[in-house]
Parts: structure tokens; C-alpha cells; sequence
């Protein structure tokens, strides 16, 4: 009996037998720990022979989770890099997997500016769309009533494909999944989008968001549901309507597709769902035209229900102007994945966007998780005791950790750089807050200080200094500077619109952030700063309004993936800097120093 319950449930974790979403979920939640030991059997008895397993002692199709985590090493990118060279030039041994690699997904460029290459299986996009495609309509359709009898306008940004030396396709995660099977034969049908599948694949951005914000904008009345990916693509979207509107109003007036559209195929699709529509048109002037757009999707679009955009981790920084344009829509951030692997959902769209928390689905790949210490623990200690990672059924509540992944495609042990805590659990399945990126940090000293850390020290600040004055921080990066001495951190800040009477009094304000950020940092880089003098005084420059958006424009013209762009926080790129450089406003550097004690 036993057997037959237990073969049950892994024709249920594979989908390979017909099952209702929300019955699937159910499943894979309240046995959590026995998928995820299915899973990892099922990646090492079809890996057995690999390259990777056996130069780390992994031979035989019987391998317990003990003598796995014996044998393989918890690695990084870096550690397997020149196996993935080997793979780029064109070597077939089965390095990683034993299927061939189709091919090559590059990275968003999160960890500071620099992008990564990762190699993957054909069956790779089941996962993707098991999350997207499957479970997450349903979800939706479970929790928000009436979106089945409305449409859907969701921005989609396709870039331009590129291969390797040995000719190996490379392109982002979300370009290669937009043109797999998976979306076109089943996620595209079973969801009615605005958007032409030849807009979707069209690689020039200004024609893809053009033909989109035209068929959503023809369409208006019946979108229930707008969203993108991620923030910065959606204000890109939005500022992309504040200059094109007149041009989007005559098409719709007139029933014409623009001729700075030349692709040949989206205006055919476009030309097929265009009809002259003068009032249609004349409503889009008139609440375009206006200086104010507060409220512009509820205005233009007055069925919306909710905008569907990642806002958790680091994109929370952009709820307040997703807030601004959208007129306070609910905000959903469903999904929750990476290049290398999609981890999971948020099974409660409602949620309000700092209270998110999403449930990892344990036949995804099979989880770890490494306890996190905090920057003062390790500063107060001075032998660091080794910590062992935990199993997906093991994490506890309330704890952080480092989310380690071992997937279908050959990543093995493989840190994905995310640090998530546990906020609940669904049937047995834990529930994490997205908490931020791991080893991307500022370092002057022995110091580290990690993207988390500073986001909540930027916070802390605009609290303190800038929300009295109805300013907030729009986006920010920073470097550190090494050029001084000491070193010192270098904040470049993009703050809201403001009108100040007394810029010497608002000046002063600025002084404070750089103090009150300093104050929130660990307790080692206070006492770097506050005792041993070995790091100079934090430093803001704020930069004209626009600067992240030309960042964003730069990024992509040099090839990172327009549909998947997140600016990275702490950066050494010389190009970016420069950019930062030139458009800056003001200086202002820390008045006093923090205290070193808690």
C-alpha cells in the first residue's frame, strides 16, 4: 500500500498524470520531504555517469542524501565557470547532465553589473511553466473573481539572441521560455493576452512596446489585468505612454499602425485587430495630456484589478511609484525564480507586498538551505564554527538562509546568492520572505556589507529624514571608493521631484541620511569607521532625475536582457559609474561618525 501511494505521488510531482492545479499543490505541499527525495533520486540516477558527480566520488545509481552531501562540495558560479567555458567552446562531454545541453541562459546581471552564462536541458521550460503557466492562473482565478472574462496586458520584452564559440544559443531566461513550446502551445493559449506573439518576439524594444501599449490601449475597456516582470520594466512602459501618446491616440483614431513599426509581422497582427476609434482615441489625449499621471492606469484603464509586478526583495523600493501611476491597484508578486531554476509562487496574490511570501514547490529541484549569520554575529566571534545547510522539510521559522540548489539541469549544490526567511508554512511546505542578494556587498576593510544590509540602512534613512519632507529615494547604487584615504562607501541617490525654498537647509537633511545610514550598518564596519579609522565618511550624490533610466538604456544597449533588467545595487562597472558621475547634483558626506556600540 505504502508503494503504490508513494508511486502515486511521483507520477503526481512529474505531472504525469492528469491533475487539477490547487489538488497539485495540495500534494506537493503536504509531502514536501518525500518529493524532495524523489526529485534528487531521479537527478542522480539520470546523472550517474556524469563528468562532475564522479570527479567528486559519485558513482552508482543508489546514492543517499548523506553520502551526497559528503561527496559534493556547496559551490558558487565561479567554481564551475571553467566547466562552463568548456561546455560554451563546444566540448560534448556530459560535463553536468547526462542530456545534451540546448542551451546556454544568461543571467540578468544582478551581482554586481556582471552577467553569467548557465547551461541547460530541453525539458528545462516544464518547470518554468509549471509555475508560470499552470499554477499561477489558477491562483489568481482562486483568489480575484472575473478574470477569465477579461484580458490580459502584460508588457513582454524579447532580446536579441546571441551564441556561443561553438555556436550554442545564448539568450536570457525569459526570451527562451516566450519562444519555447511551453508558452506557445500552452501558456499563450490558455491565457488571453493583448499582446501578438510578433510583438512578444520582436527584439526592437521601441516596436515591441509600441505594438503592446497599442493593442492594450485599443483594447482598454476589457484588461482586468496589466503587469511586467519586474518594476523597472513597467515605468519604462509608463514613461514610454507619456511620450508616445499622441502617436497610440492617431493609430486608434484612425485604425493605423505607426510607420516607425516595420516589422512586417507585428503589423500585420496589429492591422487585423485595429478599428477606427475616434472617442477611443480622444479619451487617451485627454488623460495622457495632463501634467499630472497619478492615477494613469485607473484612468486609461478602469477594469484593471490588480498589476501583476515582482515588488518583493529588492524591487520593493518601487512600490511607491507602482502606487503613484497605478492609483493604490493591489500590487501581485507571483512567481519567484532565477535563470538557473523557477523556486516556487506566492499562493496568496493579495498580500500586501512587504508581507509576501512564496511557497518553494519541492519538485522544482531539490533544496538546501545555509543558515545565515548576521554581519555583527560574525564581527563579535572570532573562530567561526562550520554550518551545515538544512533540508527543504527542516528550515525553522523565523530563521534566514542562503538558498542552495541542486537542479535537472546539472547545477549541483549550486548557491544561488538569495537570502530568504521563513515567514510560514503552507500544509508542510515553509514559506519565505525574499530578504535580498547575498554576496553582492561593499568591502573597504574587512568589512562586508551585503545589498541586504544597505537596503534596510536607505530605508531607515528616508524614514528618518526624507518622508517629512514628502521625499523618498527613487532608486540608488553604490561603489566604494578606494581612491581616497580611507576608502570610503559612495551612495549615488535618485530622490522623488521636490520643490525647496531653503536648498542649504535640505542640504543638511541629506548630511543626516549619510549618518543615519552609517548607524544602521554592522557592528564591524561602525567600528572600522568609528574606532580604527581604517573607513572615511559615507558619501551621497544625488543625480539628476532620469539617471537610472539612462543607466537602464545603457545596460541594454550593451547586451544585458531588456524583459529581465534589475539594477544592481553595489557596482564596479567604469561605464556605469561614469554615467552616474556625469549627472551628478550634489555632495554631501557624513557629519559625524557612528557609534560603535550597539
Amino acid at each position: 500500500m505504502e508503494k503504490e501511494g508513494s508511486s502515486r505521488l511521483r507520477r503526481i510531482a512529474m505531472k504525469e498524470e492528469e491533475v487539477e492545479p490547487l489538488e497539485f499543490i495540495e500534494e506537493m505541499t503536504s509531502h514536501v520531504d518525500e518529493v524532495q527525495q524523489m526529485v534528487l533520486d531521479d537527478i542522480l540516477s539520470t546523472n550517474v555517469n556524469v563528468e562532475y558527480l564522479q570527479r567528486h566520488g559519485i558513482f552508482g545509481r543508489s546514492i543517499d542524501r548523506k553520502t551526497f552531501k559528503s561527496k559534493l562540495p556547496i559551490i558558487e558560479y565561479e567554481d564551475i565557470l571553467p566547466d562552463i567555458q568548456r561546455i560554451a567552446n563546444g566540448d560534448p562531454s556530459p560535463i553536468f547532465s547526462a542530456q545534451p545541453i540546448s542551451e546556454l541562459l544568461t543571467s540578468s546581471g544582478t551581482s554586481g553589473g556582471q552577467q553569467k552564462i548557465v547551461p541547460v536541458i530541453a525539458n528545462h521550460h516544464e518547470g518554468i511553466y509549471t509555475i508560470f503557466g499552470w499554477l499561477i492562473p489558477t491562483v489568481m482565478n482562486k483568489n480575484i473573481s472575473g478574470l477569465d472574462k477579461g484580458k490580459v496586458l502584460f508588457f513582454f520584452l524579447t532580446r536579441t539572441e546571441t551564441k556561443s564559440p561553438a555556436g550554442i544559443i545564448m539568450r536570457s531566461v525569459l526570451t527562451s521560455y516566450y519562444k519555447s513550446p511551453q508558452f506557445l502551445c500552452k501558456h499563450y493559449d490558455n491565457i488571453n493576452y493583448t499582446s501578438s506573439i510578433p510583438s512578444i518576439h520582436c527584439t526592437d524594444v521601441f516596436q515591441s512596446l509600441y505594438a503592446q501599449m497599442l493593442a492594450g490601449l485599443a483594447d482598454r475597456l476589457a484588461i482586468f489585468q496589466i503587469g511586467t516582470t519586474f518594476a523597472p520594466i513597467f515605468l519604462q512602459a509608463i514613461h514610454f505612454l507619456k511620450r508616445h501618446y499622441q502617436e497610440l491616440a492617431a493609430d486608434i483614431e484612425h485604425g493605423t499602425v505607426n510607420p516607425q513599426v516595420t516589422d512586417a509581422a507585428v503589423r500585420a497582427a496589429l492591422g487585423n485587430a485595429l478599428t477606427p476609434d475616434p472617442e477611443n482615441a480622444e479619451h487617451i489625449r485627454k488623460e495622457c495630456s495632463s501634467r499630472d499621471f497619478q492615477g494613469i492606469i485607473r484612468r486609461i484603464w478602469p477594469n484593471t484589478k490588480f498589476l501583476d509586478v515582482i515588488v518583493t526583495g529588492p524591487m520593493a523600493q518601487y512600490i511607491p511609484s507602482l502606487n503613484f501611476y497605478s492609483g493604490d491597484l493591489p500590487l501581485t508578486s507571483t512567481p519567484y525564480g532565477s535563470s538557473e531554476c523557477f523556486f516556487g509562487l506566492n499562493l496568496y496574490p493579495l498580500t500586501k507586498p512587504e508581507d509576501v511570501a512564496y511557497t518553494i514547490m519541492p519538485n522544482m529541484a531539490y533544496f538546501e538551505f545555509l543558515p545565515v549569520k548576521s554581519a555583527d554575529d560574525i564581527g563579535r566571534i572570532t573562530a567561526m564554527q562550520v554550518v551545515d545547510p538544512v533540508d527543504l522539510a527542516h528550515v525553522e521559522d523565523g530563521k534566514e538562509y542562503e538558498l542552495i540548489v541542486t537542479t535537472y539541469s546539472g547545477l549541483y549544490r549550486y548557491k544561488i546568492g538569495d537570502v530568504l526567511r521563513v515567514a510560514k508554512f503552507y500544509n508542510k511546505a515553509p514559506q519565505f520572505h525574499i530578504v535580498g542578494r547575498k554576496n553582492v556587498c561593499l568591502s573597504i576593510d574587512i568589512d562586508k556589507t551585503e545589498e541586504t544590509e544597505l537596503q534596510r540602512a536607505i530605508a531607515a534613512a528616508e524614514l528618518a529624514h526624507l518622508r517629512p519632507h514628502n521625499a523618498r529615494v527613487l532608486d540608488y547604487i553604490c561603489y566604494t571608493d578606494v581612491k581616497t584615504i580611507p576608502g570610503h562607501y559612495v551612495i549615488y541617490c535618485e530622490l522623488s521631484p521636490i520643490n525647496h525654498s531653503d536648498n542649504s537647509s535640505f542640504s543638511r537633511v541629506i548630511d543626516q541620511c549619510c549618518l543615519t545610514i552609517e548607524q544602521s550598518l554592522n557592528y564591524v564596519y561602525r567600528g572600522l569607521r568609528s574606532y580604527d579609522k581604517t573607513i572615511g565618511p559615507l558619501e551621497i550624490k544625488l543625480v539628476k532625475g532620469g539617471t537610472f533610466h539612462e543607466v537602464m538604456d545603457h545596460a541594454i544597449a550593451r547586451g544585458a536582457s531588456a524583459a529581465q533588467y534589475k539594477p544592481p545595487k553595489c557596482v564596479k562597472s567604469t561605464w556605469m559609474l561614469d554615467i552616474l558621475e556625469a549627472r551628478v547634483v550634489s555632495t554631501h558626506f557624513s557629519p559625524g561618525v557612528p557609534s560603535w556600540l550597539p
